[in-house]
């Protein structure tokens, strides 16, 4: 009998990105993860039922390592400084706001486990908005905000800016500089 061939979770997560990223939820198989690993679909059946649990674990391994790195916002004394930490972060994880829109996809068919990770996954997103509330707020004491402004329509701003195409190719680091001077101080001279 042929020997099982070893992988680990850090190989069953990469996989599991580039097939979401592009395939999308539809084309995502355990027979394509299967291939890209080089193990037997039975191999990954150890671990998951089906590929919704699988999908939902990756997500929240995704979401938990955004929140730690997001927690280094706090090094930063001055709201600029946050500011630019932050658009870096959701530049370097621009993936995310599409991984969360696959799962939004992804029906829950009564698995009690996938339920389970779906509110879990939701938690954490809501987490990461608790958490940027100090940062929020400290923009409004420095007075970077207009009061009338609802604080989850800036966050919400904030993170779709990753979601514009750069079409030119203009190099990253003006695209993001040009995005933070427009969320700081509007483009209208």
């Amino acid at each position: 009998m042929a020997r099982e061939r070893k992988f680990s979770t850090d190989d069953l997560y990469r996989a599991t990105n580039r097939i979401l990223l592009q395939h999308g939820y539809e084309g995502f198989s355990f027979s394509l993860l299967a291939e890209q690993l080089e193990i037997s679909r039975g191999a990954i059946y150890k671990y998951f039922d089906n590929r919704e649990e699988l999908i939902f674990d990756y997500m929240q391994f995704e979401m938990k390592l955004f929140l730690e790195e997001l927690k280094q916002i706090d090094n930063y004394d001055t709201f600029d400084e946050k500011l630019t930490f932050l658009l870096d972060l959701i530049f370097r994880n621009s993936t995310i706001p599409k991984l969360i829109e696959i799962g939004r996809r992804i029906p829950v068919n009564g698995n009690s486990k996938v339920k389970k990770n779906i509110i879990q996954v939701d938690s954490l997103h809501l987490d990461m908005y608790k958490y940027l509330q100090g940062f929020i707020d400290q923009g409004r004491q420095e007075q970077k905000f207009k009061d009338s402004i609802p604080d989850m329509l800036i966050l919400g701003i904030i993170f779709q800016s990753i979601l514009i195409p750069n079409h030119f190719g203009i190099p990253h680091s003006d695209w993001v500089r040009s995005i933070k001077e427009i969320l700081c101080h509007g483009f209208i001279k």
